[in-house]
């Protein structure tokens, strides 16, 4: 190498030959083409050094040095490597991970750019097991920055790794590994964090660290031995050398954060899978943590999680039978103790209050029923097809005796065993149940795959409690022969859980091929282009039914939207149609007796061919014509501020393709809901619909307009709603920059519980592209609604709505409610992520908040605040809700499908204004 690299990866490796060569070639694949790659044989036995000098014939940025003899450690290797390296800067990758492909380089250029000491970036951990990846702890890098020293954000502790960071040569000359112990990186990182005066952070992944299978042959990695005392014993070593580095040289006020980061991420390594180890090895690892524990400053235990704080009181207490029963509560189920006791509003894991081991903050004792918890712990035995379960059933909480008169159940799959228990001396309950597994039922071509049992705790009213079984990590598992399967039943995970896995036998084992065939064949025959070709076919020689409507909202999603009201009002009508609903996947909320057919199905595209008439909110598969006869009535889903049509981000590029596909799907429709002058001023030319409108309100609104206390009535039971709680909807849209990734719900959810859990619920309604899970310790707050089927419902039991930009903003004006806008994001959404029509702040009829405290305090004084927006209020419904009277159904039946069924109610009928003369040119309208 004639010029002096700008960077040196110091890859460090031990008896890895097998894998050393994937992690080289990850450097030497960088977009940072001027490196160099320096191998440090830690003194390996295997075939490292031939590999090597394979590597180096290949391309001369490989280096190769080794060792006189094993150092047993990272340290000593990588102190070696720095010795050696040419280049200013430097990093380290272990022979068994990789580096991402422009790691370097943008490392590079970030130092650089920031002057730092060194620069970190995202690991991201594979698991070569599953396949599957996770970041970790992604918080810490969730942007991108530059830190003047580790006391502006001490969280950075819990980034202890030295392979995710691009360091200056020198700083790594001043600060060696300590070459005597293992976990030497947490030492290191302790050193850099007192040495660096600024550092950058980067939020791309830069480290891709490899979790390999553990196939019991010793070559676990050293952080990943945590079954070995030794490597408890040397973690915690490294911790106690880490705070005096940290004390020695002027940091002593932060060790109390480096020590959070032990309780947090080194402690939880151990206390894990601490339920699978014997007691004899719990009881030393007590011993061995303990005066760490000790030490450590108690303000500390109150910033971790509930649970790992008991865990630690427990360790320090000595209590080692109960640390067992604790940690299986941490990870998997999550289960909750065997007893709690409540004392003057806070609850506290055991059976006495002592302030260490408070858990109000999980709410478990606060849950609605069907999200309450039990634990159950059993014991399994099998007798040839028969397995018998001894079931304990823990209430802390104090469910059971809430709610009385409820049966419990053991549930496999769709089978279900009625259990009788009883009440024993110390307050559990006691259940046995022997079941034959060759009498469960999946299928007469059986079934390859596994499940967990639960205990099924149902109430009078029909509501349900589940949770899973817990069973001893170290059973060992049984195998059943049922027929045609063999059935094997163990402990699953850490926390152990009771598991079937099924595996078909003999003559059904050939099932999943003959299954893979079937579907091969069935998707060779029914790929979308043939489809398209067959329904093209159909509608040239079969004329469209007039007595056939084909209806779908929310692209099958559901029974819900305009398309319902416009069908319902058919309906009663008694219009001599035959109304067939479009569902995709699964059913929701349809009516019994409405003919259902699955979206795309070969039975939809007859159906669609065959038609009379089309009604959809959406918009039906985008590249199918229609039918020469057949009548489209376009509802629409909503009106609002956003961008729509070819203004919208996914159309407003010039790409041809997409816009042109749109333009015609648009020119189907016959006739379009118009709910508002505004919606009809903007909507039409963004799509460029020419065809006629109907304004007469949307068919969605009239209950709304009308009100529903059956409607009310149902959400509240349904949602498990206490009585005298008031209700905001949180219904926020999506950010098209980030589907499905949670980022809608903005509002600080915990924090609004802290404050208004006593007088507020939560409904959150997320739009259904979003992916969001509420957490189990805000359940008693917020009830999650996204699969609630008629949002209409949610309106109307609700007493404010909290959004952003959403469309619901104009349907819940209609009901006269208070809203209230939180936009924090607002510059970005108008101008980067989808773009609106109006400036919200100035047209919005209730407050725009930019902070969760902002909106804490607006709901507390929501009557005064929403009177000082009357005026405002008043002007958005005159914009958006002008049209909705109420009738919006029956007027637009009149004018889409004519004089079907019963007459029109006078109160009803449309007048004759100029959207009945638009209306009257077409000959299928007369």
């Amino acid at each position: 190498m004639i010029n002096a690299p700008e960077c040196s990866v110091i890859v460090i490796t031990y008896n890895d030959a097998a894998r050393l060569p994937r992690a080289v070639r990850s450097v030497l694949d960088q977009s940072l083409r001027n490196l160099e790659v320096i191998v440090v044989d830690d003194a390996s036995t295997d075939d490292t050094e031939q590999v090597v000098r394979e590597l180096q014939e290949g391309d001369q940025r490989v280096r190769y040095l080794r060792m006189e003899g094993n150092s047993g450690g990272c340290g000593a290797p990588r102190n070696a490597g720095v010795a050696t390296a040419r280049a200013p800067y430097a990093m380290f990758l272990d022979s068994d991970d990789r580096l991402s492909m422009h790691a370097c380089k943008s490392m590079l250029l970030e130092i650089e750019r920031t002057g730092a000491d060194f620069v970190t970036g995202q690991i991201t951990r594979f698991y070569e097991a599953s396949r599957k990846s996770n970041r970790y702890y992604p918080e810490l890098f969730a942007r991108r920055r530059t830190v003047e020293g580790i006391a502006e954000d001490p969280r950075m502790f819990l980034d202890s790794f030295a392979t995710n960071k691009l360091y200056r040569t020198e700083l790594l000359r001043r600060i060696p590994f300590r070459e005597d112990m293992h976990f030497e990186d947490h030492v290191f990182t302790a050193k850099l964090y007192c040495a660096a005066r600024r550092f950058a952070v980067v939020p791309w992944t830069v480290y891709l660290w490899h979790r390999a299978r553990d196939t019991g042959d010793g070559r676990l990695s050293i952080s990943l031995r945590f079954r070995e005392m030794h490597n408890a014993r040397q973690r915690i070593r490294a911790a106690h050398i880490s705070d005096e580095i940290l004390r020695e040289r002027g940091c002593g006020h932060l060790v109390p954060e480096r020590q959070h980061r032990f309780l947090r991420q080194d402690l939880r390594v151990y206390l894990n899978p601490l339920p699978s180890r014997d007691r004899a090895w719990a009881a030393e690892f007590v011993s061995v943590v303990r005066p760490y524990l000790a030490g450590v400053d108690p303000a500390v235990f109150d910033r971790i999680d509930p649970v790992l704080r008991v865990c630690c009181t427990l360790i320090l207490d000595g209590r080692v039978d109960e640390l067992i029963v604790a940690a299986r509560s941490l990870n998997g189920p999550r289960a909750v103790p065997r007893s709690a006791v409540r004392e003057g509003g806070r609850t506290y894991w055991g059976t006495v209050p002592d302030r260490r081991m408070e858990i109000t903050s999980l709410r478990l004792a606060e849950l609605p029923y069907t999200a309450a918890r039990l634990r159950h712990e059993a014991s399994f035995t099998c007798d040839g097809t028969r397995l018998t379960l001894s079931i304990r059933t823990y209430d802390p909480f104090g469910v059971l005796a809430a709610n009385p008169g409820w049966t419990a159940f053991l549930e496999f799959r769709s089978h279900r065993v009625r259990l009788a228990p009883r009440e024993q001396p110390d307050g559990s309950l006691l259940s046995e149940a022997t079941v034959d597994l060759a009498g469960l039922r999946h299928g007469r071509l059986g079934f390859d795959g596994r499940y967990d049992p639960r205990i099924a705790i149902v109430r009078p009213d029909g509501r349900v409690t589940s949770d899973l079984l817990l069973v001893d990590p170290a059973a060992e598992p049984v195998v059943a022969p049922v027929p045609w399967h063999t059935v094997t039943v163990r402990a699953e995970g850490s926390a152990a859980v009771l598991r079937l896995c099924w595996r078909r036998e003999g003559l059904l084992r050939r099932v999943p091929r003959l299954v893979r065939a079937r579907a091969g064949l069935v998707r060779r025959l029914s790929t979308p282009g043939l489809k398209l070709r067959v329904y093209k076919g159909l509608i040239k020689v079969v004329p469209p039914r007039r007595d056939l409507a084909l209806f779908e909202s929310d692209v099958g999603a559901g029974y819900t939207g305009s398309p319902r009201y416009v069908y319902e009002e058919l309906k009663r009508r008694g219009a001599p149609l035959r109304m067939v609903w479009s569902v995709a996947k699964r059913r929701r909320n349809f009516p019994a007796d409405a003919p259902l057919v699955r979206r795309m199905s070969w039975r939809y595209i007859w159906t669609m061919a065959r038609a009379g008439y089309w009604v959809d909110s959406h918009g039906l598969p985008l590249d199918y014509p229609k039918p020469p006869r057949t009548r489209y009535l376009q509802t629409w889903h909503g009106q609002g501020i956003k961008s729509i049509g070819f203004n919208s981000p996914d159309l407003r590029s010039d790409f041809p393709g997409p816009r042109a596909q749109w333009r015609a799907a648009v020119a189907r429709w016959d006739a379009l809901v118009a709910p508002s002058a505004e919606f009809e001023r903007i909507f039409v030319p963004s799509n460029e619909y020419t065809g006629p409108v109907l304004r007469y309100g949307s068919p969605r609104c009239d209950v709304l307009v009308h009100g529903d206390l059956a409607a009310v009535a149902r959400v509240k039971d349904r949602l498990e709603i206490p009585p005298g709680r008031k209700v905001l909807l949180y219904a926020p849209t999506y950010r098209d920059q980030a589907k499905c990734s949670g980022q809608s719900i903005r509002a600080d959810l915990e924090m609004m519980a802290e404050a208004l859990a006593g007088e507020w619920v939560v409904v959150l309604r997320p739009h259904p592209v979003e992916r969001y899970r509420v957490p189990q310790h805000l359940r008693h707050f917020v009830r999650p609604a996204g699969s609630y089927p008629e949002i209409n419902d949610l309106m109307l039991a609700s007493d404010a709505l909290l959004t952003d930009y959403s469309s619901v903003m104009c349907d819940y004006a209609v009901t006269g409610k208070p809203m209230l806008f939180l936009i924090d994001d607002w510059d970005e959404y108008r101008r980067v992520e989808r773009g609106v029509y109006h400036d919200l702040p100035t047209i919005a009829p209730g407050p725009c908040l930019t902070t969760t405290e902002e909106l804490v305090y607006a709901l507390r004084d929501l009557d005064g605040l929403a009177a000082s927006f009357t005026a405002k209020y008043a002007a958005f419904r005159a914009m958006w809700c002008a049209d909705e009277k109420g009738h919006a159904s029956a007027r637009v039946v009149d004018a889409f499908f004519g004089p079907v069924g019963g007459r029109t109610p006078e109160r009803h009928r449309p007048p004759a204004a100029r959207h009945a003369v638009r209306l009257a040119v077409p000959g299928w309208l007369r």
